[in-house]
């Protein structure tokens, strides 16, 4: 039964609105009672009534497995979860509530007003989105989320990036080694070829890399990216990121199409590795080994120009350019 405005929980946590609802449960804006002024996030999780008793009761000890995992995280671009409990057969997480814009909101608006988000905005979100990542992954037992996209990232108003919608899934494979904190398979524009196999699939932190791929392509370009089935049947389907909007450098474009490889094996083997490619252009070369990539002057002064703290410097580069061209020509 779904909450209203009103509702208490546990005698701490009232309703205010609910804010999304799905088919496997709800999240709601809530005031905590107890600390006058705190606004926090209900996720509400909705057992499947099709289970036998006993998966249920093994359900519930998997949420409370998780939740103690989620609990524990403490990273700037993460919600943090505050308490997490079950009433009447439902299982609710407590978060910090994460005000600000949602990154899909802001592409839709650039892309309405016909232009591109800035590149350097979009990588300082970025290197912000990888640090979290990082500090997931190195969890014992490592961290996925499964779910990265444009509506579950928020900008708030310090410009601090938030991962948000933490939820909860499955009954983790004795052999598997992560804890897995979204539920369901993910958004098709966003998930990799492993993800469809939903709780059967195996994913590991490449599936993350390939969802924040897709994440920056879309932010990058207005535009989507194909969904990896549809590029499966069609491998060169998918257009390259300058072909949209050419004023991408080309180092971004390249460590953004490596992380969106169809195979896992084929992407950036972590989230490291693809941070370096894609900040300081070190890429795998014909043998594997890991080389720097320099930028070419046309890619340099695209992404001075963009900066503005560099505008001036490229400027100056280009003249200086231009003069040594000139100095050349002149017949002496």
């Amino acid at each position: 039964m779904a909450l209203h405005p009103g509702d208490l929980l546990r005698d701490r946590y009232r309703i205010q609105q609910a804010v999304a609802q799905g088919g496997m449960g709800s999240i709601y804006l809530a005031d905590d009672v107890r600390l006058t002024g705190r606004l926090c996030a209900v996720k509400e999780v909705i057992g499947d009534p099709t289970l036998s008793p006993q998966a249920q009761q093994e359900a519930r000890e998997q949420f409370y497995r998780e939740a103690s995992v989620l609990a524990r995280l403490d990273h700037p671009s993460l919600p943090k979860v505050s308490d997490y409990f079950s009433e009447d057969d439902r299982e609710y997480l407590i978060m910090d509530f994460v005000p600000g814009q949602d990154l899909s909101d802001i592409v839709s608006a650039a892309r309405d007003e016909g232009r591109f988000l800035p590149e350097n905005t979009v990588l300082g979100w970025a290197r912000q989105l990888i640090d979290a990542l990082l500090y997931l992954h190195t969890q014992d037992p490592p961290v996925l989320h499964r779910d990265i996209k444009p509506d579950n990232l928020k900008l708030t108003p310090n410009g601090t990036i938030k991962l948000v919608d933490f939820g909860l899934v499955k009954l983790l494979d004795p052999d598997e080694r992560t804890v897995t904190i979204v539920q369901g398979r993910g958004t098709a524009h966003y998930t990799p070829l492993e993800q469809y196999g939903g709780d059967t699939g195996h994913t590991d932190g490449r599936s993350d890399i390939y969802s924040l791929a897709a994440t920056l392509y879309h932010l990058l370009t207005n535009e989507a990216p194909m969904e990896a089935k549809q590029r499966f049947l069609k491998p060169s389907s998918l257009p390259a990121l300058r072909d949209i909007n050419p004023l991408i450098a080309q180092r971004t474009e390249r460590a953004v199409l490596w992380a969106l490889s169809l195979h896992p094996d084929e992407r950036p083997p972590t989230v490291g590795h693809f941070r370096d490619a894609l900040f300081e252009g070190i890429f795998p070369d014909q043998t594997g080994n890991r080389v720097y990539v320099p930028a070419s002057l046309q890619e340099w002064l695209e992404r001075a120009m963009a900066d503005r703290t560099q505008r001036w410097l490229a400027v100056f580069v280009a003249l200086f350019a231009l003069l040594a061209v000139f100095i050349t020509l002149v017949p002496r």
